[in-house]
């Protein structure tokens, strides 16, 4: 594509031709790159287990904090009980 044409494409997608250019660089880079391998079966059981376990402990803190703020609920109806017995 010659400039002149080049650039009233970008005007009518709304894109600047430095924004093309930089894009064509970073679409070359990456293909000439070797391409990258997935996962392994080992390391996505690995990844299976490290969530699991870590969605357990998160389970466990959860109720901890609840059981921690029922507490505190609690604690605080049983002082205002007992502060307004006092009062008469």
């Amino acid at each position: 594509m010659d400039e002149v044409s080049k650039s009233a494409w970008c005007r009518t997608k709304g894109i600047y031709p430095a924004d093309l250019i930089a894009w064509q660089q970073s679409a070359t880079k990456s293909l000439a790159e070797p391409k990258e391998v997935g996962a392994t079966p080992k390391q996505a059981k690995q990844d299976r287990s490290r969530i699991k376990d870590l969605e357990r402990e998160l389970r466990r803190k959860e109720s901890a904090l609840a059981e921690c703020a029922a507490l505190l609920v609690l604690s605080k109806k049983v002082g205002a009980i007992f502060r307004k017995g006092e009062d008469e």
